[in-house]
């Protein structure tokens, strides 16, 4: 039998396992609370989440022990068993781990390079749509906006063009249906019975209707498409089976997950830092004018060399995270320098407080995009790492950048109050701009 030789300290605050420990604290806002934790007790710091333990890991030497730890010995399918019912049985944590693998290998299929600038003018066109209508000056809020362009943009790139056009709405309707059975509440009891979960299950049963109805009739009309659907529909397990309808709805839930949150939080974020720092923006505005003048194509490559755009988005990332809580359950008793975390347990690792690490980024309270990134890689890990780092990553990335090209070539935004009223909030296990979020924009005087 393992013995610890070193105790990892407890965050102060708890109620009592009776009462939930530090579960209510937790809820109302998971990063400032795993910020507190981390400052009081340091690199590892102990909690009771309702009668499961968790412990805290901070830093990049512990970021990278848990990234590279065993699946079976420190799971996250286990931590992650309230998503199962979103995705469906058979998908990422409803599945067996190398069947897992081999999801995550058919999602890189669609991510590919050709993929990627198939989808880039489509998100542009999207947000060219978008803006329209706009008048010469205005206030909105832009997270509801982004919100709803990024639904579309991705719906459009995944689902294909009919789908994008007629069925929207619903489809935006059900996922936020899913997203709100999302909860922190999972973490610490996936079976319980509540109206959301009610809702959930409904709502991924219409998810599903939909899109079997939607792959019928591609295959009944031989039709062939350059979206994320396409591939599903088309590849096949190593022993030749297909994704079941099932199977491809609960990929196409998996990928929105992964990349939508992403997108609309850090566009919304984005557009925040940069009616704050006007200076830091108008580097900015002046490489996109300069891509623009050029007349080339929206492509990766090209995207790639916008360095200046590149650098705020990291920043933006950076600074405010989406996801605040990568969560594993140890299942076999967990050793990390010297200290032990025995089975049962949870550990827990918070990009929000990594990235706030003076030790990783010097004056890390400040927003500074061409800072250089840190030397070790498991410093920075807004999408996570490892294995199962988020497969949305590089299409969450691609729309921002996409979506901002075309926004600031055309627009110039300012914050409608003071810049203290766009605080950070937790509503679920996504860190958003506090609602409403609104701002001013004024079409750029060019020529």
């Amino acid at each position: 039998m393992t013995k610890a030789r070193n105790t990892i300290p407890f965050v102060s605050g708890s109620k009592g396992a009776e009462n939930g420990g530090h579960f209510d604290e937790f809820c109302a806002h998971p990063a400032f609370f795993l910020l507190r934790a981390f400052q009081e007790c340091g690199e590892l710091a102990e909690f009771d989440m309702g009668g499961t333990n968790t412990v805290l890991m901070v830093g990049p030497e512990a970021h990278e022990a848990v990234f590279r730890a065993d699946d079976i010995k420190v799971s996250a399918p286990q931590a992650y068993q309230f998503m199962v019912p979103i995705f469906g049985e058979g998908v990422q944590y409803g599945a067996p781990i190398d069947i897992e693998r081999q999801q995550l290998r058919m999602h890189s299929r669609g991510l590919a390079s050709e993929k990627m600038n198939h989808y880039a003018p489509i998100i542009a066109q999207e947000t060219r749509d978008w803006i329209a209508s706009w008048p010469d000056s205005g206030e909105m809020d832009f997270y509801e906006g982004f919100a709803d362009l990024t639904i579309k943009t991705s719906t459009h790139c995944l689902l294909g063009s009919e789908f994008r056009n007629t069925l929207t709405e619903e489809f935006a309707s059900l996922y936020h249906t899913l997203g709100a059975a999302a909860d922190a509440g999972g973490l610490g009891d996936p079976g319980a019975q509540k109206a959301a979960y009610a809702a959930r299950d409904a709502a991924r049963a219409r998810l599903e209707e939909l899109i079997s109805e939607y792959v019928a009739r591609r295959r009944e009309n031989n039709e062939i498409h350059q979206d994320l659907l396409q591939v599903y529909m088309d590849t096949t397990y190593p022993d030749g089976r297909h994704l079941t309808v099932s199977e491809i709805a609960g990929m196409v839930v998996w990928f929105m997950f992964a990349g939508h949150h992403t997108s609309a939080n850090t566009a919304a974020w984005t557009i925040v830092e940069l009616a704050r720092n006007p200076e830091l923006a108008e580097l900015v505005i002046q490489e996109i004018d300069n891509f623009v003048s050029t007349g080339d194509q929206f492509d990766v490559r090209t995207l790639r060399r916008m360095s200046k755009l590149e650098g705020f988005v990291r920043e933006t990332l950076r600074v405010h995270p989406p996801l605040n809580t990568l969560t594993r359950r140890v299942v076999e008793d967990f050793e990390y320098k010297g200290y032990v975390i025995k089975a049962g347990k949870n550990v827990m690792l918070s990009p929000y407080v990594a990235h706030r690490l003076e030790s990783s980024f010097v004056n890390a309270e400040a927003f500074v995009p061409d800072r250089p990134l840190p030397e070790n890689p498991f410093a920075l890990i807004p999408f996570g790492g490892g294995q199962r780092k988020c497969i949305g990553n590089a299409f969450a990335f691609l729309q921002v950048k996409v979506i901002f090209t075309v926004l600031l070539n055309e627009f110039e935004f300012e914050l409608a109050g003071p810049s203290g009223e766009y605080a950070e909030i937790m509503p679920s296990l996504i860190l958003r701009p506090s609602e409403p979020c609104v701002l001013r924009y004024r079409r750029r005087k060019t020529g």
